[in-house]
């Protein structure tokens, strides 16, 4: 059985909860993350697995780092990885819709797939689900909450809506 194991990071957006399979990130959950994970019996404590995606995390908050490079391993299906994978080509500060996003993939009639498959992401902020706003341009569901997703989007210095 692989062992997992996590650490509990703070940051300006609350408490980020970390989990590791050893090898990478495989997931990146706020604390009171909806429908996110809880600590098991099972799972080691270990702050020394985490140092550099702590380190990446505290470059990103303060501004001075656009690209996450810590290994990531997340876990979903293979249209999910194709979701996730995408929302990592959105660069920093810009915010594009759930259909830009469908049409992306090569799937534009899936814009509601998408959007769920969006917020199933285990790895929030490095694979940024909140660059992903409504068609409209307003803000639109994020598992940390939409003051979170708000707050991520002014730290980039995203304008709301930047592309359909």
């Amino acid at each position: 059985m692989n062992t997992v194991y996590y650490h509990e990071c703070a940051s300006p957006i609350g408490t980020l909860l970390l989990v590791s399979n050893g090898k990478a990130l495989t997931g990146l959950y706020m604390v009171d993350h909806q429908d996110g994970p809880q600590p098991r019996a099972d799972w080691q404590r270990d702050e020394r697995k985490f140092g550099v995606v702590c380190d990446e995390l505290a470059a990103y908050f303060g501004g001075a780092l656009h690209d996450f490079s810590v290994a990531l391993e997340p876990h979903g299906t293979a249209f999910q990885k194709q979701v996730w994978n995408e929302l990592r080509r959105i660069p920093y500060g810009e915010t594009i819709s759930y259909g830009e996003l469908a049409r992306r993939i090569g799937q534009p009639g899936a814009s509601r797939a998408v959007g769920r498959a969006n917020g199933q992401n285990p790895i929030s902020i490095i694979i940024p689900c909140h660059r992903v706003i409504g068609a409209d341009g307003t803000l639109t569901g994020y598992g940390g909450g939409l003051d979170r997703k708000q707050r991520l989007l002014e730290l980039e210095r995203a304008p709301l809506y930047s592309r359909t």
